[in-house]
């Protein structure tokens, strides 16, 4: 079973940066498919971004592809969320989850996550 804690989130203007660190107890972190989810109020969640096993694969939210970039250090069994030009609509409640033990490199923005953090706020002002 893999715990989750997530820091970094903050208060920044728009057009600032802020780096999201989940990291994860457990053996089996290296194994899985890592991914960053987002709640704005009134919202559903939804998937930001996400990681394989090996790092070879990723996927973005439309919405933030080419601004937002994962990537993990399996070393250090942490997953990292590098946000660039924040929007105000980037707004919400980050959440860090992780699948069970996944080798593949696709199939990522389907795959079922089911271990999750408590999250860390995210607040773009303009």
């Amino acid at each position: 079973q893999v715990q989750l804690v997530e820091s970094g989130g903050g208060l920044v203007q728009a057009g600032g940066s802020l780096r999201l660190s989940c990291v994860a107890s457990g053996r089996t972190f290296s194994s899985n498919a890592m991914g960053w989810f987002r709640q704005a109020p009134g919202k559903e969640r939804e998937l930001v971004a996400a990681i394989s096993w090996s790092g070879g694969g990723t996927v973005y939210a439309d919405s933030v592809s080419g601004r937002f970039i994962i990537s993990r250090d399996n070393a250090k069994n942490t997953v990292y969320l590098q946000m660039n030009s924040l929007k105000t609509e980037d707004t919400a409640l980050y959440y860090c989850a992780s699948s069970g033990p996944y080798y593949y490199s696709q199939g990522l923005r389907s795959l079922e996550y089911d271990t999750w953090g408590q999250g860390t706020q995210v607040t773009v002002s303009s």
